[in-house]
This record gives C-alpha cells, sequence and structure tokens, in this order.
C-alpha cells in the first residue's frame, strides 16, 4: 500500500529534491512576473466592470462618473506600487506586510496585517476560480450548470501543480500570462487606434440596450455613496500588489532590485490594461448591470432581457467591439481571459504559504506550515489554503458577486498599516544617518509611504462604509477570529517552551531523577512476542519487573497462570481481574496504584505488538494496544515502550538497504526471539 501511495505521489508531484537544490528554485524577473503579478493582472477583467456595474443602478448616464472613478484607482495603484518599492528595499526576507508592522508597529499590528493577508488569500482564489468558470461557463453549459464543482477542480489542479514547486509552477503559468498580457494590450492598442487614426464607430453588443436604474435622480450625498461605493469595488485593481513584497526571497539575486523592477513592470502594465478597457468601453457603449439583476434591468427593444440573457464580461464585449464578434481574436480574447483568471489565484498559491511559514516560525501557526516539501515548496500551506478556499466556493455558490463584496478589505488593512509602518521605519533611521544623499532618499521614501497609508487608509474606509453591509462583515468578523486564534495558539507555544526548558547547569530538578523504576509487562498470552518484551525489559535492568495480564475469562487467566508456572518463567505474573471484561481500565487503574505509592518512582509500561505488511492488517492487529497506549500517554510519571514483532508480511528486506553487503540483505533485522531460560529473574 506504501508503495502505491509513493508512486502516485512521484507521478503527481515529482522526485523529491534536495535541500541544497533550494537555490536552483529561485525565479528570474521574466518568470516572477507571471507568478507573483497574473493576480494584480487578472483584476482588470473585473475591476473595470465592478465600477460599471455599480453606477449602473442610477442608469447609464452614470456611466460619465466612470472616467473620474477610473483615474482615481489608477493614482492610488501608482502610490501603492511606488510604496511597495520602497518596502521591497527595506524588507527583503518576504515577511513583507506582516514583517514591516511587526518591527515598526508592534506585534498586534503584525498580527492584524497577518490575519488580513490570510483572508484575503483565500478570497482571491476563490474569487479568481469562480470568476474562471463564469467565463467558461458562457460558453459550455456543463460549467454553467456544475460550476460549484468545476471552480472546486481547478483549485485541485493548481494546488498539484504548486505542490511540483516554485519553478516549475512558474514556468507553468507563464505563457497564459504572458498571452493575456499580450492579448490584453493588443485589443487596447487596435482599438485605440481604430477609434483615433481610422475614426471607426465602435459598437458593443449591448450598445443599443437600455438600463432601468433602480435609484434615479441621485444627488448629494447620495450620489457620493454610489460614486465611493464604485471606486471602492474597482479597487479590487489593487489586489496581488503585496504578493512581490511578500515573495522577495523567491527572486534571482540581486533579490531587493530584481523585485522592484517586476513591480515597476506589473503597475505600468496593470495601469495600461486597466485604463484602456475602461475608455473602449465607454466609447463602444457597454452596458452591465449586477448579474441578480440583469434579466429585470437590461432592456432590448424596450422588453426585460428575461432569464435566458447572459450578461458578457466587459473585456468580451469590448473585444466584440474591437474585434468583431466570433472572430477569431475575439476568442482567443475569451480563452485567455478565463485561463488567466484561474491562474490569478497562484499568486496567493505562493504568497499564503510563504506568509504562514514565516507565522509559524514566530510560533503563531502550528509549526507544520514552516516544513518544506519533497519539492522545497510549503506543502502544508498550499494544502490548507486550497481547502479553505474549497470551502468558499461551495458555501457562496462560487457566486462572484458575493465573493466579491469579501474582497479587498484584508488587502487594504494590509497596506495601511504596511506604509504607516514603513513611515515610522524612515523615521528610526534618519535619527542616526548623517550622509545627505542618502538622508535625502530617506526622507523621499517616506513622503512616498506616508501619502500612500493616507490613501489606503482613505480607501479601507470606504471600502468598509460602502461593502459592510454587503458582506464585508463577515471579513470583519473572520479577522479577530483568526487574530486571537494565532495568538492562542503563541500563547500555546510559549507555555510549552517554559515547561520544556531545560535547568541550567548545577541546577537540580527532583522531576530528572526517579527514584526507582517499575517495569511492567503486558501480558495476553505466552508467545514470542510476549518472550522478547520480557527479555528486553529485563535488559534495561528496572528496579523491580513483573508481567500483568488482564483477567476478562478466568478460565483463560488460569490456564495462563498453569502455563507460566510450567515453563518456570522468572518473572512474577499479575492477573487483574475485569468483571466488566474491559482491558484498558484495569491496566490505568493499576499503573496508578504504583504511582500513588510512590510518586517519585517511574513506572515503565513495554508493549508487544506485531508489526504487519499490509494495509488491512493493520485494522486485525494492535487495536487494544493503540487505545492503551494513547491512555498512558496522558499520566505523569509514566513511560511506554512499544517492542516489535516483525512478521512475515511486514518483510522489506527485498529492497536491500544502501551500504549493506549482498549477504547482509539475508539476515534478519530483528534480534532473535529468547529462549525461555534467556528471561532471568
Amino acid at each position: 500500500m506504501s508503495k502505491v501511495t509513493d508512486l502516485v505521489k512521484r507521478l503527481l508531484v515529482g522526485r523529491a529534491l534536495r535541500s541544497t537544490q533550494l537555490h536552483d528554485q529561485l525565479l528570474p524577473k521574466r518568470v516572477a512576473l507571471p507568478v507573483f503579478a497574473s493576480d494584480a493582472l487578472s483584476s482588470v477583467a473585473y475591476a473595470p466592470q465592478e465600477i460599471l456595474v455599480i453606477l449602473s443602478l442610477a442608469g447609464a448616464t452614470f456611466y460619465s462618473y466612470s472616467p473620474w472613478v477610473a483615474a482615481a484607482v489608477v493614482l492610488v495603484m501608482l502610490v501603492v506600487v511606488a510604496s511597495y518599492r520602497q518596502n521591497v528595499h527595506a524588507y527583503p526576507s518576504g515577511g513583507g506586510d506582516y514583517e514591516v508592522a511587526t518591527t515598526n508597529l508592534g506585534a498586534n499590528a503584525g498580527l492584524t496585517v497577518a490575519s488580513a493577508l490570510l483572508v484575503d488569500y483565500v478570497l482571491t482564489v476563490a474569487v479568481s476560480v469562480a470568476n474562471g468558470a463564469d467565463y467558461v461557463g458562457a460558453t459550455i453549459p456543463f460549467v454553467a450548470e456544475h460550476r460549484p464543482l468545476v471552480a472546486i477542480g481547478i483549485v485541485v489542479i493548481l494546488t498539484v501543480i504548486n505542490l511540483r514547486g516554485l519553478r516549475e509552477s512558474g514556468v507553468a503559468f507563464a505563457i497564459p500570462t504572458y498571452a493575456f498580457m499580450i492579448a490584453v494590450i493588443g485589443m487596447v492598442l487596435w482599438g485605440m487606434f481604430r477609434l483615433l487614426v481610422l475614426g471607426d464607430d465602435l459598437r458593443a453588443p449591448t450598445a443599443d440596450y437600455r438600463i432601468v436604474s433602480e435609484q434615479a435622480d441621485l444627488a448629494g450625498f447620495a450620489l457620493a455613496f454610489l460614486v465611493l461605493r464604485a471606486f471602492s469595488s474597482g479597487c479590487a485593481a489593487l489586489t496581488g500588489v503585496e504578493a512581490i513584497s511578500n515573495g522577495v526571497p523567491a527572486f534571482r539575486k540581486p533579490k531587493s532590485r530584481n523585485a522592484a523592477t517586476t513591480l515597476l513592470l506589473m503597475g505600468g502594465i496593470a495601469v495600461t490594461m486597466f485604463s484602456g478597457i475602461i475608455f473602449l468601453g465607454l466609447k463602444s457603449g457597454v452596458k452591465v448591470t449586477e448579474p441578480a439583476n440583469v434579466a429585470r434591468d437590461i432592456l432590448i427593444n424596450g422588453h426585460p432581457a428575461g432569464p435566458d440573457y447572459y450578461q458578457q464580461p466587459i473585456i468580451a464585449q469590448v473585444a466584440s467591439a474591437v474585434f468583431g464578434d466570433g472572430s477569431a481574436l475575439f476568442v482567443v480574447i475569451s480563452a485567455v481571459t478565463a485561463l488567466i483568471l484561474f491562474l490569478a489565484a497562484n499568486t496567493a498559491f505562493n504568497g499564503f504559504p510563504v506568509l504562514g511559514s514565516i507565522l509559524a516560525q514566530d510560533r503563531y501557526l502550528p509549526r507544520q506550515l514552516h516544513t518544506r516539501g519533497d519539492r522545497l515548496a510549503f506543502s502544508n500551506g498550499i494544502v490548507l489554503l486550497a481547502a479553505g478556499a474549497g470551502l468558499l466556493i461551495w458555501a457562496f455558490n462560487a457566486d462572484v458577486s458575493k465573493l466579491l463584496n469579501l474582497y479587498i478589505v484584508g488587502v487594504f488593512v494590509s497596506f495601511t498599516l504596511s506604509q504607516l509602518g514603513m513611515v515610522r521605519h524612515w523615521t528610526r533611521h534618519l535619527k542616526t544617518e548623517t550622509d545627505p544623499k542618502v538622508r535625502f532618499r530617506m526622507l523621499r521614501a517616506r513622503v512616498i509611504n506616508g501619502f500612500g497609508g493616507v490613501m489606503t487608509g482613505i480607501v479601507l474606509v470606504v471600502v468598509l462604509l460602502t461593502k459592510f453591509t454587503h458582506g464585508a462583515y463577515i471579513v470583519c468578523i473572520a479577522m479577530p477570529v483568526l487574530f486571537l486564534m494565532m495568538k492562542g495558539i503563541r500563547h500555546h507555544y510559549d507555555r510549552v517552551a517554559e515547561e520544556l526548558a531545560a535547568p541550567e547547569e548545577g541546577e537540580h530538578d527532583e522531576s530528572m531523577l526517579p527514584a526507582r523504576n517499575h517495569a511492567v509487562v503486558l501480558v495476553s498470552k505466552i508467545h514470542k512476542p510476549t518472550l522478547r518484551a520480557l527479555a528486553y525489559a529485563k535488559a534495561t535492568r528496572p528496579s523491580t519487573l513483573e508481567a500483568v495480564t488482564v483477567s476478562v475469562d478466568a478460565d483463560e487467566a488460569a490456564r495462563l497462570q498453569e502455563e507460566w508456572d510450567r515453563r518456570g518463567i522468572p518473572v512474577p505474573l499479575k492477573i487483574l481481574d475485569s468483571p466488566y471484561r474491559e482491558i484498558t481500565g484495569p491496566v490505568l487503574e493499576y499503573v496508578k496504584s504504583l504511582r500513588r505509592r510512590s510518586p517519585r518512582d517511574v513506572v515503565s509500561v513495554y508493549i508487544p505488538e506485531y508489526v504487519v505488511g499490509h494495509w488491512w492488517e493493520h485494522l486485525l492487529h494492535n487495536q487494544s494496544a493503540l487505545r492503551l497506549k494513547g491512555r498512558l500517554l496522558f499520566k505523569p510519571g509514566v513511560m511506554v515502550t512499544s517492542v516489535p514483532w516483525q512478521l512475515a508480511s511486514s518483510d522489506r528486506l527485498k529492497s536491500r538497504p544502501v551500504g549493506l553487503a549482498p549477504g547482509a540483505a539475508r539476515r534478519s533485522y530483528s534480534a532473535p526471539a529468547p529462549k525461555d531460560d534467556q528471561v532471568k529473574a
């Protein structure tokens, strides 16, 4: 069974890599860009649309506000990119926002950032995959009918790819990401050329449709609130910007410079695509509304669209206007957009495990998250992220609109606290720096980070005000729960470390010096495993040695005592009565009685066990021993030792260990079974 499991693991994950091969997994800029930027770049597939969807609540005439909203989003994006370029130079270790906040604002601020980022990474996977399933479902009815299952299946595929290692997953995702960038930028440039040079009139498929506004004649506060809500939805374009800051260790040297360059490239490309799609969408007359209200709010020739109408995403409509509906380039745009939305989740698959590893190293998460897998990836973090995203997809039925309302709250919490931390970082260093050139660079960086902190703080307030009742409250609950959980884990690890701390040299610790050792060998019948356990217990030279059996059946106990005496085994046999035919209870009571009589003594319990070779044999043996060991481990002053006896099915000698001579492979690894006369009193 283990061989089959290993074979499946190797087929899916690949052969294990040595720790010394970690350097070979580092990424050049051309591979790091699609690995860490796919989330930020893919957000242009839905962020422009979200702006228009919110404004459509007041009617298509309110689309006139969208250029100003888009300009505000672009401004925030440029400020955040400039701010994070300072981060990657100052903190290249990979802790990102968590490290910045912890170092400069304290542990609680760092944990707040960590909880925000962990929630946001899970939502990134759920939103990206669900959105990709929407695009595919537009052309494949089966996907539309089984969207949650398809989305979860995609998460499983992404998990397996990422388990194969960072470099391998980066190469796999590089081609689709570059194809998306080239296709969208090419579409924007060709659309601009047709509009501005050729003077063509671009017409989206929905250009002649009308939108029935839910809230007409908005003014004053209501209008400002609607515009701010559109702005907060458009800020989804900023998600993923922090991923490069968290992934600096994955870059080739010089790490900070390469990360900063990649961040600049990502920002420039994202701004170009975002602005171009908004511009072409407005020029071509795109109409979009909330998915739940499409059938009612979209009017075609004066009549409601009806339940059979499918609302094409904004990129598909712009592609149709630029290239023509059904053209080869239109199909390419739709295909690469769906693919990049699936692959956008890969940013989280790289960010979440690294952050989880750092938190585990700081004892805020289970230590298993700090362990690298066979392919030098943080496998446990990858699996945990996939499980969380799968649960969200299932709980929200892969509904992008519902999931998107939970989105971006966490990322702007981390943005804001990180930038405030960087301001304090530069202020602290300016107190000791005397070089005028260095001081000028620090002052410039502090201004950038300070402006970034103010901007992202304002966006955070806007997001909370406009999205709280639409689902953001769930994130506002999840983050404190995660914060308290991590504090609890840290408290547990600190308490355990304090209890386990070794005494200083010269100190006397009574718990390390038992007065005597009482050895107890558990016996069910007289056979080779029992005799081996007795011999092994005797070899440890205990203060006292006795065999103990539980009498479930009086006749069997009498026969055991008779055979014990006949063989002349020079170890006293104690029979514990069990009127309720229970084995574990009498043994526990007897061990506790030994401890009560001599609290400073230890009791060593030896349990003979069979070693079997097939999975189904485990169901037939050692169940009582397993239960008994589990109970004894919680008893202070009790040592539990398993004495194995290898059955024929457990023979693994055919796979000879490295370093043994051929003849040695035929010898038994276990000591020969002791004869009766080997057991001495």
